[in-house]
């Protein structure tokens, strides 16, 4: 029997794509990253859909690799109903291939292979009531002026998928749900998101079997420091699956021993890392680790930097940019390009210093 990475136990594996430059830096994926200038979040966990988005534009791009590209686009507008809307569409491209008969004979044929997925973003909130507690907390901590309230977010992406491979097929229907938690202070997201939550409608051919889709549960945690320029953020993934890897063969001569991974190791595959450094509101630079990353796709001889990445983003007036670049593998990196636009006519609104 032979086991390869999680990856391939699932169709439409590119909605695990990472699709921003901000979530490569940060070990590429983070589900409680609360910033109201940054609409790119929305994707990773729906909840996190403010109001202070409403007008803004986002665009992503990866040249991967191997020919392979695929991007993210999201706009985020204002409705009279209830909650915050946003639309977006995620593709890949993974480029033209030269048609060829069983027997390798090319036929002088090319054909094209592609994925999409329209992303329907919704989200709401409730305030959570004063008592005497926070009114306590609110005269003996200053933070509190700016946000005093708990908040409880939630939110659901719904995402029509949309799947050729040639001459073969596919319809399907995703979505996302998404809690999350803001501590009174602002300073502590919490996060809990079920991901890709559906099935195929149509598949490749007919009388084939159903597959299943990437279904993820994801838990997260961020805490940027009262007193310091600092975020940090962490994310449980997979967490409906908990062994991730399978007992590796350790040869000794001619006796065969399979060892698993211990439970330290086994709760890392599912952990993943990133570190903001705030010096100024224009500039933030990027950190991240994936353990899992690194155990799957680094070399044991020279594992070198896999499963780390880092990045930097600044603001120009209406204009966000940032930059992401992850460690693959030896052979290369892969690198995102942000651009992020504020389509709104006052730049001054209010936004909560905290994020």
């Amino acid at each position: 029997m032979a086991y390869s990475q999680i990856g391939g136990e699932s169709t439409y594996e590119f909605l695990n794509l990472t699709n921003s430059a901000r979530m490569a830096a940060l070990g590429g994926n983070q589900i409680a990253i609360h910033d109201s200038t940054d609409l790119n979040v929305s994707y990773n966990n729906p909840s996190l859909l403010m109001p202070g988005m409403k007008n803004m534009l986002a665009l992503n791009y990866v040249n991967y690799f191997a020919g392979t590209k695929y991007g993210y686009a999201a706009y985020s507008f204002g409705t009279p109903l209830l909650g915050n809307f946003a639309i977006g569409m995620h593709y890949i491209n993974y480029g033209n291939f030269i048609e060829a008969l069983p027997n390798g004979v090319k036929t002088g044929a090319n054909f094209n292979a592609a994925e999409y997925a329209l992303n329907m973003i919704w989200s709401n909130e409730y305030k959570f009531k004063y008592n005497k507690k926070d009114s306590l907390w609110a005269t003996s901590n200053d933070s509190a002026r700016v946000l005093s309230h708990r908040r409880l977010a939630y939110g659901v992406n719904l995402k029509p998928l949309f799947s050729s491979f040639e001459s073969y097929q596919s319809l399907g229907i995703a979505a996302d749900l998404g809690l999350s938690y803001f501590s009174r202070s602002g300073l502590t997201v919490t996060s809990l998101v079920l991901r890709n939550i559906g099935t195929q409608i149509t598949t490749y051919y007919d009388g084939a079997d159903r597959e299943k889709i990437p279904f993820d549960i994801q838990f997260g945690v961020s805490q940027k420091l009262q007193h310091a320029p600092i975020r940090f953020a962490a994310t449980m993934q997979h967490l409906q699956k908990w062994d991730l890897a399978k007992a590796e063969e350790d040869k000794t001569g001619s006796t065969i021993v399979y060892k698993e991974d211990n439970f330290t190791k086994k709760f890392l595959r599912h952990l993943v890392l990133g570190v903001e450094l705030l010096p100024s509101p224009n500039f933030t630079i990027r950190g991240g680790y994936n353990y899992q990353m690194r155990q799957e796709l680094g070399m044991k001889e020279v594992m070198s930097t896999v499963g780390f990445s880092w990045g930097f983003g600044f603001k120009i007036s209406r204009f966000q940019f940032n930059y992401g670049s992850t460690r693959f593998h030896l052979a290369g990196s892969s690198n995102i390009i942000s651009v992020a636009l504020n389509l709104n006519q006052d730049l001054k609104r209010k936004t909560n210093f905290k994020n």
